[in-house]
């Protein structure tokens, strides 16, 4: 072989392997995030964040649970709490999930919080958006302020023989801008109430042993999410906060993948 071929090949390969390098890295460096929906959304709300976090080269999955989102057919008199639990569990294991970091928003953080507590080994950290991590043995609704009990249990409608909340206005969770609202609005889907009613079941703290960080929306901020950030701060979980309503998933999609990202 040439000499000047031989420089060639050198130089191709190595340019190759300039070119592979990085990609390799970046690959190493990938991520594993399974995103948790609030009440009356689904896993479709996570759609401008997941796109960022993907386009990072991220692995990203977006469950929705049973009776709500593009699931609502599946709405019936059994679903609950540990029913979505199990929805999120399922996933992890059809897909050998391993080292997840396990997202949640409102309703979700209490989703989040029964995944981690029946398989933490499967769970690398848990970032909890503006959700209540809940407490063992009580429901979403003892847990919640009178006023938000009350206002869940006012909008409680039958939909053929199960009891379901129906859907606020998305204003409500600190959506103004027009376009937002109206993406929102038309996708909500209403919530089993028992989901509501079911005692969440921990074996250990919530949240797990696993690193921990608390976002708090503070403009404007839910005062029934007040108490679930104080325990975060109190409990030594990371803190942070981001000056935008409760759904930042969707009012802020880039600043939040952006703090997803930060170890």
């Amino acid at each position: 072989m040439k000499r000047r071929t031989i420089l060639n090949l050198a130089v191709s390969a190595s340019a190759a392997a300039g070119l592979l390098g990085p990609t390799a890295a970046r690959a190493a460096d990938a991520k594993t995030f399974v995103l948790l929906h609030g009440a009356f959304h689904g896993g479709w709300c996570w759609s401008p964040v997941a796109e960022r976090l993907r386009a990072e080269g991220h692995r990203v999955f977006t469950p929705t649970f049973t009776g709500v989102g593009e699931r609502a057919h599946l709405l019936n008199p059994t679903v609950d709490l540990n029913t979505f639990i199990q929805d999120v569990i399922a996933v992890v294991e059809m897909e050998e999930l391993q080292r997840i970091t396990l997202v949640a928003h409102s309703f979700g953080g209490y989703v989040a919080s029964g995944v981690i507590d029946r398989i933490p080994g499967r769970i690398a950290s848990a970032i909890y958006l503006d959700a209540p991590m809940g407490s063992n043995g009580v429901s979403v609704l003892g847990e919640a302020p009178a006023d938000v009990r009350q206002a869940r249990l006012a909008a409680a409608v039958d939909l053929n023989g199960t009891r379901a909340i129906a859907p606020p206005s998305s204003t409500a969770f600190g959506l103004s801008e027009a376009a937002r609202v109206a993406w929102v609005n038309r996708r909500m889907t209403p919530m089993p109430l028992r989901a509501y009613e079911t005692p969440l079941t921990l074996k250990g703290p919530p949240g797990g042993v696993q690193p921990k960080r608390f976002i708090r929306c503070v403009e404007p901020a839910l005062p029934n999410i007040e108490a679930s950030g104080r325990y975060a701060r109190e409990h030594g979980w990371r803190y942070s906060e981001l000056r935008t309503g409760h759904d930042a998933m969707i009012s802020m999609p880039t600043q939040v993948a952006e703090m997803l990202l930060v170890d």
